[in-house]
């Protein structure tokens, strides 16, 4: 069962189990919520890809439960460079934080971190009480 923490204004927030379907329904709840932000279809897919492969990578180390939370910035104006960008995070119960591989060309995993650091302005991982984030901004067009 998802557990739907906040989806009004500036924040949307879920937790999700470590089960089967988890992944799809990040993702569906992701794409519902930028669409209602009226946010750009690209940095929507792009956004929606990052927090699958995040949502996996939890999956494959923790019985869960996962969180996902978007922040999207107050935009009033500033100049371009120095617009925050969306902010996602995938938050877990394991306190170690994940690390970065090389996947060799024949690996069915290891490249989501990669994806995460080439594709996102700027990233990283971060300790909590109950476990460990990994966060990511992605710069909004504009």
């Amino acid at each position: 069962m998802v557990g739907v923490i906040d989806t009004e204004g500036d924040c949307a927030e879920w937790t999700f189990p470590a089960v089967p379907g988890a992944v799809r329904s990040a993702r569906h709840a992701v794409h519902e919520a930028l669409r209602g932000w009226g946010l750009d279809a690209a940095v929507g897919d792009m956004t929606v890809l990052l927090v699958s492969e995040l949502v996996t990578n939890s999956m494959q180390y923790t019985s869960g439960p996962i969180g996902v939370r978007l922040l999207r910035p107050h935009l009033n104006g500033d100049a371009p460079a120095a617009r925050p960008g969306l902010l996602v995070e995938v938050s877990d119960p394991l306190p170690d934080p994940p690390t970065e591989r090389m996947a060799g060309p024949d690996d069915e995993g290891g490249r989501g971190l990669q994806l995460v650091a080439r594709s996102a302005r700027r990233w990283g991982t971060r300790r909590g009480k109950t476990g460990k984030t990994v966060w990511f901004e992605l710069a909004l067009p504009g």
